[in-house]
């Protein structure tokens, strides 16, 4: 493409537009146009669609990621969701309200940069799945996590707050304490004590989510 690619941002975790702004910026197919930490702030401060956007599949503001897809895609965005974590079902979920790429948010520049490339031509992405992360207790000490318990601790190690976490599976925040003092107690019945976030994140990599390597090695 010989077209100038504008690009929008939606994350509210700094890191990810800072290492955009200063990555994709020096890309001359690339514009940066605006980086906001909401769906509802894109909306409302975007003059005009971006040709393509980055969103974040889990934001703090506790809306609903593949509403957030659905509403971006039906606007003619292109939408490139990067996650930290997410299963194969989330992904399915994204690209059924019209996501046209999924990519690990640890990817590198050139990846994310060639994937906008594809997501603008409306091509498809090259790896455009995660590897689907498998249940939680498929590690070699099985456990047993209710839905609910698996939704909360795979947002908490992610990355976001308990408070956000718990907006995101529709609980409340004293719920959410309860649930994860429930997993800890879990853990250490199943032969893992587990005492801090470190030690959660540590288990779940145990038990085999890929993004999760990605980000310890």
């Amino acid at each position: 493409m010989t077209d100038v690619i504008s690009v929008a941002v939606v994350a509210d975790d700094l890191l990810l537009p800072q290492r955009l702004g200063g990555g994709l910026a020096r890309d001359s197919r690339l514009r940066m146009a605006l980086t906001v930490p909401s769906v509802q702030a894109l909306l409302a401060r975007e003059e005009e669609p971006a040709d393509v956007v980055l969103l974040d599949l889990l934001l703090s503001d506790g809306s609903d990621p593949v509403d957030n897809v659905r509403r971006l895609a039906t606007g003619g965005r292109g939408v490139l969701v990067v996650s930290t974590l997410a299963d194969s079902q989330e992904i399915e979920a994204v690209y059924g309200a019209g996501a046209r790429g999924c990519l690990p948010k640890a990817s590198d520049l050139a990846t994310m940069a060639h994937a906008i490339g594809d997501v603008a031509a409306d091509q498809p992405v090259q790896g455009r799945e995660f590897v689907p992360a498998p249940r939680v207790g498929q590690g070699p000490h099985p456990l047993r996590l209710s839905r609910q318990e698996r939704g909360l601790l795979l947002g908490y190690v992610s990355g976001l707050t308990l408070g956000a976490a718990a907006r995101r599976i529709g609980i409340r925040p004293s719920t959410a304490k309860k649930y994860l003092e429930r997993i800890k107690a879990k853990y250490q019945a199943g032969g893992r004590p587990t005492y801090t976030k470190l030690d959660l994140a540590a288990r779940v990599r145990e038990d085999g989510l890929p993004c999760l390597r990605e980000m310890a090695g």
